[in-house]
């Protein structure tokens, strides 16, 4: 997946520097960007249920907008960690790591408990 995912922010940096759009990409700007995209996300579900969601996501109009905002959230995500010098898979895989020991699966399988309260346990 590493290979797979650099060559996607490749070719993300090669879109954004023909265009000379790097000095607009700063960590500022990007987070910026990222949230106005999550909010654009957001107006697909706002006022659904779960199931009205679900409903909505079969119809192929509906769907490929849904696609094209997670692309917008996760290319702004790609050139935000590129910025500030993460590597985003490593980032991620530890994470889930450190996720792994604070949620250990025979303590909270099947239901939530917060991190806080399980440490009481």
């Amino acid at each position: 997946m590493m290979t797979e995912l650099n060559e996607l922010i490749e070719r993300i940096l090669k879109f954004r520097d023909e265009r000379d759009w790097k000095k607009y990409h700063t960590p500022k700007n990007l987070i910026i960007s990222l949230l106005i995209e999550l909010g654009e996300l957001s107006e697909h579900f706002q006022w659904k249920t779960d199931e009205e969601i679900i409903q909505s996501i079969q119809e192929d109009k509906t769907k490929e907008k849904i696609a094209e905002e997670l692309a917008d959230v996760a290319i702004y995500l790609l050139l935000l960690a590129n910025e500030l010098g993460i590597n985003l898979e490593e980032a991620i895989l530890e994470k889930i790591k450190k996720n792994e020991e604070k949620y250990p699966v025979d303590k909270v399988k099947g239901r939530y408990v917060k991190y806080t309260e399980l440490m009481k346990q």
